[in-house]
């Protein structure tokens, strides 16, 4: 009797277990294949940790987890390696979200992530034909249509910070880390046949290089590197026809196709491989190698001039003293221009990561190395070696390294203010000696100084004496007395020198009406833009505004005047040279061609223009407006860093001017409608300018093309239609993968039409414009501009594009017509 009482307790209690186990608690069950529909968050799955989709394996899941371990009210939605509780990939990256927000994979066949009434992150697949959402055992996230072969979107295409087994790391695609406590960021990306690792300053540094790292297996002799994928033991890397070109080997032994690998950006800036399968659990895999190998290969390491030793010692270096600070805040503000800098020498054996995979500033001696890092306010360090003459110099400093062994004849130096941390470096005397020779000095500086004036006054009468009876020629004499009287004038070359730089002027790099550009290398080996002026008149004008207002101003991105000369008749300009060229040659293109730019670095060349006019406008000591802001100003450096040149229409304001008339000048398509109106201009004119530029750089065209059809010939109109139907999306290039959690694209949209505003008070200032680029400010929605002044503004553009090109000048005598003459700035 009490044996089959025992037994139906038994069996009762499995029944009941069973029962919990498989009985749904509300919609918080795991799923293998999310159905369209689908709507969940991180509060209906707590019972499951937050993860609602699992794969076929188990060891991958897909679902939300809190922002941080100190952070436990936001959340992301991530993809994680269970085992190894390993995030493999991040929906919003940056961007938490909170408890009670909900995931949606709706009926559409979009999928979403939405907090409040905002949409954080989507896989933009509305309308394409998706049928439901899986996550595969490689841990590959896919929406499947009716091809399940043939994911309509996966996220192994859109990595964040980790790679896994099998996924394919291509051109075009980017690993990026989360920011450090410095808020500096890491990227791995594929460019010009190579894999990189980049310290993204606002001037991004390369800190290792595929092709230098002597770990690789070479299996094929000059290719060039296109992609790359994590494949048994071993990270593999291709060229564009698939050909294996390098083999890293990440785990010794026999291949293991099983083994899941995973490849992770951290914050700290190493490439971590690591074997998940092989931890335990929470563990997150066990590292089997790292790139760079040593830490103090990484940017920061340690705090910026920091020197990194051998086992992550981080000391300051002594010319800066305890504090380790070299008390330079913005070095090329106005109030910077009234501190003195000088050079620290560092001690020997200190070295600079990014040196051994930039290219060289120039190729010069130890004092010409000095001199380019003390004209170039931007510049804070500058490491020179001397065994190649190869000089670098760097306006954003990480950690500094030291490497041991022979330094030979390297030298590095850090600006300081003149009172900061030790002196220049340059070794000084002191005590009773010191001063004695400083008394010397000055009384033998004293009599030159008695003799020269005596000998300047005896010129000046002789001068006065022979003028009376010779009249002064006018040309390079006015010229001489003018350029003497500009302080921090940049060199002054001869004609001869000039003229062998550019080996008689063989290479041309463009033609401008003022003048043309021609390609020249210094005796140092940098290379430099050379503008002959043709002509006299407004050439020798535009000659005189260039030297006096570029040779004044230094800032990241404003193109930088070498030198000049003034002999003769003879009026050139060397600029230095840009190695990509001006932005049309990048974003005008046929609609059939793939676009040469992505969308990133497009903002950031839109960003850095709006920068460095944001300087001329407030910042300079005399307000500078440019006047002729178009593509073929924006210039593009090696690393496509923008800089705006050719500031030989511009005209400077002092600060209690507003406004100013002037002759009309510029590039039509470009002039605000003041300039047609002949009403006064300021630096809202610029604005302008800079409004139809973005708008250019956004949607990939020009901003009038008759071949776009009559609905979008005139883009502004075009864009003002569509804000008013609520569209700005269709603004943008449409050859370009939008992301709809990019802010910046509506943002850069709206930035546009505020910009172009006929009404010129509406216009913002470019420092408002930096600002709502940055996400500093909030963007409004901009008024619609008035149709009948834009069909007015069009007619005129068009009719005055139909009489000719954009290479001649205009007939027209009238200054209300637009001049037809484009400049050509430094190439």
């Amino acid at each position: 009797m009490n044996v089959p009482k025992f037994f139906l307790l038994v069996l009762f209690q499995i029944v009941l277990n069973f029962a919990l186990v498989t009985v749904p608690c509300g919609g918080s069950t795991l799923k293998q294949v999310l159905p369209l529909g689908f709507q969940g968050s991180q509060m209906n799955y707590i019972d499951n940790d937050g993860f609602f989709l699992v794969s076929n394996s188990s060891n991958f899941a897909f679902g939300f987890i809190t922002h941080t371990s100190t952070d436990t009210t936001s959340y992301l939605l991530v993809v994680i390696h269970k085992p190894s509780l390993t995030t493999v990939w991040t929906a919003n990256q940056g961007n938490p979200i909170s408890y009670s927000d909900d995931f949606f994979f709706d009926e559409t066949g979009n999928a979403y992530l939405k907090s409040k009434n905002s949409i954080v992150w989507s896989t933009d697949t509305s309308g394409k034909g998706a049928v439901s959402m899986q996550l595969l055992n490689s841990g590959n996230l896919v929406i499947l249509g009716s091809d399940p072969s043939s994911p309509l979107w996966q996220s192994f295409l859109h990595p964040t910070d980790t790679l896994l087994s099998g996924q394919s790391f291509a051109e075009g695609t980017k690993l990026v880390s989360l920011s450090d406590s410095q808020n500096l960021t890491y990227s791995l990306s594929i460019e010009s046949g190579d894999m990189r690792l980049y310290a993204n300053f606002p001037e991004v540094q390369p800190y290792w290089s595929m092709r230098q790292d002597n770990r690789t297996i070479v299996n094929k002799v000059n290719g060039d590197l296109h992609s790359a994928t994590l494949v048994n033991n071993s990270w593999n890397l291709y060229d564009k026809g698939g050909s294996l070109l390098w083999q890293l080997i990440l785990l010794d032994g026999e291949s293991d196709a099983n083994i899941t690998l995973a490849a992770v950006l951290g914050n700290d800036g190493v490439l971590s491989f690591k074997n998940l399968q092989s931890s335990s659990v929470g563990g997150g895999g066990s590292s089997v190698i790292k790139i760079p190998e040593d830490s103090c290969d990484t940017p920061d390491p340690c705090n910026s001039y920091y020197i990194c030793y051998s086992g992550r010692k981080c000391q300051c270096p002594a010319v800066l003293g305890s504090n380790c600070n070299t008390d330079i805040t913005s070095p090329c503000s106005s109030s910077s221009s009234k501190t003195s800098f000088s050079l620290a020498k560092l001690d020997d054996g200190v070295r600079y990561f990014a040196t051994k995979f930039v290219s060289p500033f120039a190729q010069t001696n130890l004092t010409g190395c000095k001199n380019a890092c003390m004209s170039n306010c931007s510049c804070l360090a500058m490491f020179y070696d001397g065994s190649s003459g190869h000089c670098f110099v760097f306006n954003q400093i990480g950690s500094l390294q030291h490497k041991g062994g022979n330094s030979g004849n390297y030298s590095s130096f850090i600006k300081v203010t003149g009172t900061s941390g030790g002196g220049s470096g340059q070794g000084s005397e002191g005590g009773n000696g010191g001063n004695r020779h400083l008394i010397l000095i000055l009384i033998i500086c004293l009599t030159a100084a008695l003799v020269i004036a005596g000998l300047a006054l005896c010129a000046i009468q002789i001068h006065r004496k022979k003028s009376v009876s010779e009249p002064s020629q006018e040309g390079s004499s006015e010229d001489e007395s003018f350029l003497d009287g500009i302080s921090g004038v940049p060199i002054r070359f001869s004609y001869r020198e000039l003229q062998s730089a550019t080996n008689n002027f063989s290479q041309k790099l463009g033609q401008g009406g003022f003048g043309t550009v021609y390609l020249g290398q210094l005796p140092d080996g940098s290379r430099i833009a050379v503008k002959k002026l043709e002509g006299i008149g407004q050439g020798k004008k535009e000659f005189r505004a260039e030297v006096s207002i570029i040779g004044s101003i230094h800032h990241i991105n404003l193109v930088k005047l070498r030198g000049f000369c003034a002999e003769s008749t003879h009026r050139l300009l060397a600029y230095e040279y840009m190695a990509n060229g001006s932005l049309d040659r990048w974003i005008f293109q046929s609609r059939d061609e793939k676009p040469k730019l992505d969308w990133s670095k497009r903002f950031d060349i839109a960003l850095g223009t709006a920068r460095g006019l944001a300087y001329l406008h407030q910042d300079c000591e005399s307000k500078i407006i440019h006047c002729d802001i178009k593509p073929e100003n924006v210039l593009l450096n090696d690393h496509f860093l923008a800089k705006v040149s050719d500031f030989g229409l511009a005209k400077l304001m002092t600060r209690e001017q507003s406004h100013v008339f002037t002759t009309l000048r510029g590039t039509r398509g470009y002039l605000a409608p003041e300039w047609i109106t002949n009403s006064a201009i300021s630096e809202k004119s610029d604005v302008y300018s800079y409004g139809m530029v973005l708008l250019e750089i956004i949607g990939g065209r020009k901003n009038f093309d008759p071949a776009e059809g009559s609905e979008k010939a005139h883009f502004p109109s075009y864009a003002f239609k569509k804000l008013e139907e609520g569209k700005l999306k269709e603004v943008f290039d449409a050859r370009l993968r939008s992301d709809d959690k990019d802010e910046r694209v509506e943002a850069a949209i709206k930035v546009a039409l505020w910009c172009i505003q006929e009404d010129l008070t509406l216009r913002p200032s470019m420092a408002r414009v930096v600002q709502m680029l940055e996400g500093l400010a909030d963007v409004p929605m901009p008024p619609g501009s008035s149709q009948m002044g834009f069909r007015l503004y069009a007619n005129v553009f068009k009719s005055m594009s139909d009489e000719g090109t954009s290479s001649g000048q205009s007939d027209c005598n009238s200054d209300a017509y637009l001049s037809a003459v484009r400049l050509s700035g430094p190439r």
